[in-house]
């Protein structure tokens, strides 16, 4: 039976990475270093994946952007601290791996910046597993569709042939005016109910879950 889908398109903090919690709490830990207003847990889980401009825009809304670099050093500065515990969820570099050995295609669309995500590969040792990736840094970032469109006329595949994976409504956001198919990792940053409202073809409670679906429907 041939797959459905040729390509597969992770979002890496709070999909393979479980790095939401380390996430906020730097976040936070910025804001308190700049006696800035903190954000609380939930409106920080949804800036996760957007690039800073938007992310700074909706936790900080009253707050000059010429500041934003500020909070973003001040940020990064706690989240390296907190980099060296933070880990994959139990089971994802096995997956990972086993989908590659299957023949898929695997990418990364991430929030991250570019030093950020390979730093992050560089540790999980997942690299070659990974035919293509694209980070915050790179133009486009989440929900634009310009990343995901990248990938794709990048590996040459067709929207049809693609599936994005991820944790949060900016995935699926990106996703849905991408044309893409989208499937919802709901172990993440955002609520079950949030990554239902995009109709995804499946949201998942866990990696194990998320690996089943991928080989048996993908």
């Amino acid at each position: 039976m041939p797959r459905r889908f040729e390509l597969l398109v992770f979002d890496w903090d709070g999909t393979l990475m479980d790095s939401a919690a380390a996430i906020v709490a730097s976040l936070q830990a910025a804001c308190r270093d700049l006696e800035l207003p903190v954000p609380t847990e939930e409106r920080a889980r949804y800036i996760i994946g957007l690039g800073l401009n938007d992310a700074m825009s909706h936790v900080l809304p009253g707050l000059d952007p010429v500041h934003y670099p500020r909070v973003a050093e001040r940020y990064r500065a706690h989240f390296l601290r907190r980099d060296v515990d933070t880990t994959l969820f139990p089971g994802a570099a096995d997956m990972v791996v086993e989908l590659h050995a299957a023949g898929f295609l695997l990418a990364v669309a991430t929030g991250k910046s570019r030093r950020g995500l390979q730093r992050a590969l560089d540790a999980t040792g997942l690299k070659p597993y990974f035919h293509t990736t694209r980070c915050a840094d790179e133009g486009y970032t989440k929900p634009h569709p310009g990343m995901l469109q990248r990938l794709v006329e990048e590996l040459g595949i067709t929207h049809e042939r693609t599936l994005m994976i991820g944790d949060t409504t900016h995935d699926m956001e990106m996703a849905q005016a991408a044309g893409v198919a989208r499937l919802g990792a709901a172990y993440g940053a955002h609520a079950k109910d949030a990554l239902l409202s995009y109709a995804p073809v499946a949201c998942v409670d866990d990696i194990e879950g998320l690996r089943q679906w991928l080989m048996r429907h993908a």
